[in-house]
């Protein structure tokens, strides 16, 4: 199976349908072929060790393990393991820290497919490829503060119908620092409640229900 005019690819998505839609647009193309496909973010690691592809694409949500956790433990491995994410959603969280885990590309599923295959012949070439529609998003939030890991945990504790009494007992903090921490996620998130910072962070990907 094996060509070396040809750009190896590795597809990793939990949905079979999906992997078979991307492999055979993949194995349409003159210059490409599909070396291998994992389901879950262990297969993942195992499969891209056992190929080595060229480029791999990978689910962001993964049943075991997210896209991002993935990546950063195979370029442990392959620092130069060139990756382009695939997703539902525009997070700007997410897109953030999967270019900083080292991705060179993200796509939203909903693309036309012949975006993806002209994703990945830039990525073989050792470019970047950020839609311009996902990067006007990445920008419209890039000045904002970020959260805290423990604001993140308020947060998800908030997301999850807590009140500031349940909260300060599962995260073994005070009310008051509680209070403390839902004024900063207020404000950082431009909120004017509870149900709002949650929709926001939802949207941006910084927590997942």
């Amino acid at each position: 199976m094996s060509d070396p005019t040809r750009i190896r690819v590795f597809s990793v998505d939990d949905h079979p349908l999906l992997r078979e839609g991307i492999s055979a647009l993949i194995n349409n193309q003159p210059d490409m072929l599909v070396v291998g496909e994992a389901s879950t973010g262990k297969e993942a690691i195992q499969g891209f060790r056992e190929h080595q592809p060229d480029v791999a694409l990978m689910d962001v949500r993964l049943p075991d393990m997210t896209g991002i956790e993935v990546v950063i433990a195979i370029r442990n491995d392959f620092p130069e393991a060139r990756f382009i994410m695939l997703t539902t959603s525009e997070g700007d969280v997410e897109i953030q820290r999967a270019l900083e885990a080292g991705a060179r590309g993200y796509m939203l599923k909903s693309m036309p497919p012949k975006d993806l295959v002209e994703a990945i012949r830039q990525v073989h070439a050792g470019k970047k490829r950020i839609p311009p529609e996902i990067a006007a998003h990445l920008a419209e939030y890039y000045s904002d503060e970020t959260l805290t890991t423990r604001e993140i945990e308020v947060l998800k504790q908030i997301s999850g119908g807590n009140r500031n009494r349940d909260i300060a007992e599962n995260l073994f903090i005070s009310e008051e620092t509680v209070k403390v921490h839902i004024k900063h996620i207020m404000q950082k998130l431009g909120a004017n409640d509870r149900t709002q910072a949650i929709a926001i962070a939802l949207r941006r990907g910084i927590i997942h229900l």
